[in-house]
């Protein structure tokens, strides 16, 4: 007998109590802090939580956060606040032109049964003490943002809740370089001093007995330890993303082209849209290769990843989309190595 998983998270609720609470806590959750849009992204990690908040107007406009914190499953509450400020777009405008503010919030995790799951508490301001503006999330399938949690999540219980690979996608999303302070040199003494040197008398040479040469033994040859090629979705979690261009969408479908953008050089791409991977070992040359893309299935905003599998015979990897999207043609040079993949955000009107 099939059984519906609302009716699975419904009886976790109830029979695992604290404990599948904790697991449950991890995911996507949608509502408002403050009065403002927010999608929360939860991953637990031992006591502790990370993950990311957007706050956000549209797909559009939005201030992206890291996050820390920890859940208590003693009384099932959950504590957060917003750490690092990774990413704005279109800041000028969002909110009055004023960056969101960071919060520290505190709510309760709520299962009352069904599908539903809720977050309520409250917030505050980090540079305030007065903990009074509302937290109301729900947990939910679906997100508007995509970003490098949105693997862990949706795999948490397949074995992405590892906590060396929760640790390096946390270095990979949150952080930024230093910058670089100027090297100053030092500048010469204005004086140098001249020191006449003093003869000094002859000492006989001592004559030392050579001893016979040993030769040493030569070392042991190491044979090379075979390292294990990273699959294509250890490539596309690992590597830092780069946007390259965004595209508005409309229409019933979109038509993508993939050319190598120079030389013919046998350079191979796997292609990935919205954190799931759609096609590898795709060689590129001066004939396309074509796909389709129902513009119904997609999301508000979406992210096409184009991850390198080689580098060709002339690195780096190299590629010409083009976008066909009703008799429009875009184009866009992407380029991908070791340390970056291309990324194109294809948007809906």
């Amino acid at each position: 007998m099939k059984i519906h998983p609302f009716l699975l998270l419904f009886l976790a609720c109830i029979i695992t109590g604290a404990s599948a609470n904790a697991q449950l806590i991890t995911g996507y959750w949608k509502g408002k802090i403050d009065r403002k849009n927010v999608e929360l992204k939860i991953i637990k990690h031992g006591d502790s939580i990370t993950g990311t908040s957007y706050y956000y107007e549209s797909p559009n406009n939005y201030s992206r956060y890291s996050i820390k914190g920890y859940f208590d499953s003693r009384d099932n509450s959950v504590v957060w606040w917003d750490d690092v400020l990774v990413e704005e777009k279109n800041s000028k405008r969002f909110l009055h032109g004023k960056t969101v503010a960071p919060y520290f919030s505190t709510a309760d995790f709520n299962c009352p049964g069904g599908d539903k799951m809720y977050l309520d508490g409250k917030a505050a301001l980090k540079d305030k003490e007065e903990q009074n503006r509302p937290v109301a999330l729900q947990n939910s399938d679906t997100h508007t943002f995509n970003d490098e949690w949105d693997y862990v999540i949706d795999n948490y219980t397949l074995g992405a809740n590892d906590p060396d690979l929760i640790d390096s996608i946390g270095k990979l999303a949150f952080t930024k370089p230093l910058p670089v302070e100027p090297t100053v040199a030092e500048a010469p003494s204005p004086k140098t001093a001249t020191v006449t040197a003093v003869p000094k008398k002859k000492l006989p040479v001592p004559v030392i007995k050579k001893e016979p040469s040993v030769k040493p033994m030569p070392a042991p040859v190491k044979e090379p330890v075979a390292v294990a090629a990273l699959t294509n979705e250890q490539k596309f979690i690992t590597r830092r993303r780069q946007l390259m261009q965004e595209i508005t969408i409309s229409g019933d479908s979109i038509e993508l082209r993939f050319y190598d953008n120079a030389e013919v050089d046998g350079d191979s791409i796997a292609i990935f849209l919205n954190n799931k991977l759609l096609y590898e070992h795709v060689r590129l040359s001066d004939k396309p290769y074509t796909i389709k893309l129902a513009v119904t299935n997609l999301e508000e905003s979406n992210e096409l990843v184009m991850v390198a599998e080689n580098l060709g015979s002339i690195p780096p990897n190299t590629s010409l989309m083009v976008a066909v999207v009703e008799e429009k043609h875009y184009e866009a040079r992407l380029e991908s190595t070791e340390q970056s993949s291309a990324v194109i955000r294809f948007v809906k009107k």
